[in-house]
């Protein structure tokens, strides 16, 4: 079926397409009946006309969207509240948010000529040309999470102050702290967050050797309470007596495979997660996990680009913060 037009409203409602883009556009400073503008507005419902965003952008001199650009990350609750908190910041302002997730090898600079936004907003570092690209053609580039401590060329008080490090390290400090005397990691599979996985199992090995614990026993574990059950063998039959988890999903599975295998939490099998998902609360036994600091996060990205559309400097990115949620899983 053919796109429908504002030629076909204008024939239906027997004006002119002046008159249409008046009358749609809500144009100040012209004189319409009001019988002509039902006459239009009555035209375009029933064709179920729907005007041309490109259009509406060359009109204003401006997009109206936001492009988010999401990484080959797995998108879970984490990144949706994240996400959801950035397009409550921003349609306050009239912004509306499109989420791009990269897949595949589709240059950026191809979905930037259709939708044509005002800003593009990162989660994860973009190719220095397609920075350049995006700023040749008047697009704002803000709130890229460049990581400095992630990088080969990181410094030490970079390092040092790695949100998923100092994650890892107050997994492995609660443990400690309850009693355990070896700790085990449950990583992720996918590959796709190896990063973030890294950094977190750095910070628990880094709290093991500080408190004269043996490095932790690492065993992968996917959403499944088979593999669940198979990690708590595991770790059981080798003296773990705490786990930290990748993520609160991870730290899930665990618990499940901990009630397959007959195995009491926190006393046979401590358990800490990461991100405090809403069910994490509702977890049996309820999950003790690290927060970390997302909505502040999504609100410095919603800063960034209403300060690019005052004219204003951009903020300073906040430190992100971690902090423990305790509950009865450790």
């Amino acid at each position: 079926m053919a796109k429908v037009t504002s030629a076909d409203v204008a024939r239906a409602s027997g004006v002119s397409r002046t008159t249409v883009s008046y009358v749609l556009n809500a144009t100040q400073g012209v004189s319409v009946s009001d019988a002509t503008r039902r006459r239009v507005l009555d035209a375009a419902s029933r064709l179920g006309y729907a005007p041309s965003a490109a259009a509406r952008t060359l009109r204003r001199g401006r997009s109206d969207l936001v492009l988010c650009v999401l990484p080959d990350w797995p998108v879970g609750p984490a990144v949706e509240a994240m996400i959801d908190r950035l397009a409550d910041e921003l349609a306050g302002r009239g912004m509306s948010v499109l989420v791009h997730h990269v897949r595949g090898e589709r240059p950026l600079t191809d979905l930037l000529r259709a939708v044509t936004p005002h800003t593009v907003v990162g989660l994860a570092p973009f190719d220095p040309d397609d920075v350049r690209a995006m700023r040749q053609a008047g697009i704002g580039v803000v709130g890229t999470f460049d990581d400095a401590a992630s990088g080969p060329g990181a410094t030490t008080d970079a390092a040092a102050d790695d949100p998923q490090r100092r994650i890892g390290l107050a997994q492995a400090e609660r443990l400690a702290g309850r009693g355990c005397r070896r700790i085990g990691y449950a990583t992720t599979p996918d590959p796709r967050v190896a990063a973030f996985a890294g950094g977190r199992l750095a910070g628990v090995r880094e709290a093991c050797a500080a408190l004269g614990l043996e490095p932790p026993l690492i065993v992968e574990v996917d959403l499944s309470e088979r593999s669940g059950a198979e990690a708590v063998r595991a770790w059981r039959s080798s003296g773990v007596d705490g786990v930290a988890a990748y993520n609160d999903e991870v730290a899930l599975a665990v618990l499940a495979g901990t009630r397959a295998e007959g195995v009491a939490v926190p006393d046979g099998l401590a358990v800490v997660g990461v991100d405090d998902i809403p069910v994490a609360a509702l977890a049996s036994p309820p999950l003790t996990t690290v927060w970390q600091s997302l909505d502040l996060q999504a609100a410095y990205l919603a800063e960034c680009v209403t300060a690019a559309l005052d004219g204003r400097p951009q903020p300073v990115r906040p430190r992100q913060e971690v902090e423990l949620v305790p509950r009865a899983s450790a």
